[in-house]
């Protein structure tokens, strides 16, 4: 098993739908933005590096360090250090059909593919 630095998605039992919501709200709201999406986009596919994220989604690597914090601060995404480097990851495996489905959603309409499938 890898040591991450960042907390895992735990389940809690929560009773309400309310109470699931409050608990459910940051976490959509970090994946609400456009870049942080594709981020998770290519880390569905498998773990990167910010250099391997940089390259492939084409910001800068400012940029991807402030988009991953939000993701990392929720719990969606994991940080492994590799000898000088740090491999993020999605926090669990489940994530990723999940996140891969709603960009196939977004891009059923034009809006959703302009804003997060290219």
């Amino acid at each position: 098993m890898r040591q991450g630095l960042d907390v895992r998605l735990e389940p809690v039992a929560v009773g309400s739908a309310a109470e699931r919501a409050q608990l459910l709200a940051p976490q959509l709201k970090a994946m609400g933005d456009p870049n942080r999406l594709h981020l998770l986009l290519l880390l569905a596919e498998g773990p990167h590096t910010v250099r391997e994220l940089t390259e492939a989604s084409g910001m800068g690597q400012t940029l991807v360090s402030h988009h991953l914090a939000p993701l990392r601060e929720q719990g969606l995404v994991t940080i492994t250090p590799q000898g000088r480097s740090n491999v993020y990851s999605l926090c669990c495996e489940a994530l990723s059909g999940p996140v891969k489905l709603l960009a196939t959603l977004a891009a059923m309409t034009p809006e959703g593919a302009d804003a997060c499938c290219s």
